[in-house]
This record gives C-alpha cells, sequence and structure tokens, in this order.
C-alpha cells in the first residue's frame, strides 16, 4: 500500500488529450486542444510517464513482463470507471514483423485487461497496421503524428460505423 501510495497518478487532466494539468484544480480543454483539437473526442490517463510506471511499459514492450499489462489496464479501468464507456476495445495493432519479433501486442494485453475489468467487447483484428513504422519513442512528437500517418487501416468501412470507439 505504500508503494502504491508512490505511483504517479494523474490527479486532474484535459479531457480532451488527456495531458496532466499541473494544478490539481484546473478544469476544461487545455489551450493546445482549443487551438487544434485531436481528431478524438476524449482521451483518459491513470498514471503520468513517470518513475516507476515508465519501468512497467518498457519492460511490458520490450522484457516480456505481461502481469504488468493486467496492472496497467485495471489501473487504467479504475481510472475510467465514472467515465462514459466506449461501445468498443479496438487496440492498435503491431506491423505483423515486429509481432513475430516481440511474440505478443502489448496494446491488446492492456486492453484485454480493460475489457475484463469493465465489460466491454474487444475487437482485435477490426484494425490493420498496412504497413512498418518506425519506433515511436525514437521520434519528436510532431514526427510522431507523420510516422503513423497512414499505418492503419480498417478492414470494413462500415465495421464502426455509429460506434463509441476506445
Amino acid at each position: 500500500i505504500a508503494c502504491e501510495k508512490q505511483l504517479p497518478r494523474v490527479v486532474s487532466a484535459c479531457p480532451r488529450c488527456a495531458q496532466p494539468y499541473d494544478h490539481p484544480n484546473t478544469r476544461g480543454v487545455c489551450g493546445t486542444c482549443q487551438r487544434r483539437p485531436p481528431p478524438f473526442a476524449a482521451a483518459h490517463c491513470a498514471f503520468r510517464y513517470a518513475p516507476p510506471v515508465d519501468h512497467f511499459i518498457r519492460a511490458l514492450k520490450f522484457n516480456n513482463d505481461l502481469g504488468l499489462a493486467a496492472l496497467l489496464g485495471a489501473e487504467l479501468a479504475r481510472a475510467v470507471r465514472d467515465a462514459q464507456h466506449p461501445d468498443l476495445i479496438v487496440p492498435v495493432p503491431l506491423h505483423a514483423s515486429r509481432l513475430r519479433r516481440r511474440g505478443y501486442n502489448q496494446a491488446l494485453e492492456i486492453a484485454r485487461a480493460i475489457a475484463h475489468e469493465l465489460k466491454i467487447p474487444i475487437d482485435a483484428y477490426g484494425l490493420v497496421r498496412r504497413r512498418a513504422t518506425d519506433a515511436q519513442s525514437d521520434l519528436p512528437l510532431a514526427a510522431r503524428r507523420r510516422n503513423v500517418r497512414g499505418a492503419f487501416q480498417t478492414r470494413s468501412r462500415h465495421r464502426y460505423r455509429g460506434l463509441h470507439i476506445a
């Protein structure tokens, strides 16, 4: 319990992009989202990307520590328990070559934990990665956006029409 209190939980964040606010009493959409709204309606986060959570994420992605997917998914489910739930969770797919190297998709593993906690269905096959991309962790923000532009495609144009998707 003492170590749980040390986790860098997000107390207050932009409801649009989930960027944590420095002042816990801040409410409303951040200036960045006001100037250039993202192409999605809302984002949520449980933690800041800071120790030890940053270590958990790297261990999950690169050290096969799949137990951390259950922990991170359960914590994210807890953070969004009172938010409007989506109709469906669609995890971001890995390119086939990266999936072969890693052996699992960390986004799918986290999504499974969230889906289990919140009783929301998952569609792990409706989104396809059309091309391999550079590792996002090596790129600055603007390059990350360019890197994934056009990299994903749904298997069917009408598959998600009218659904609230996470």
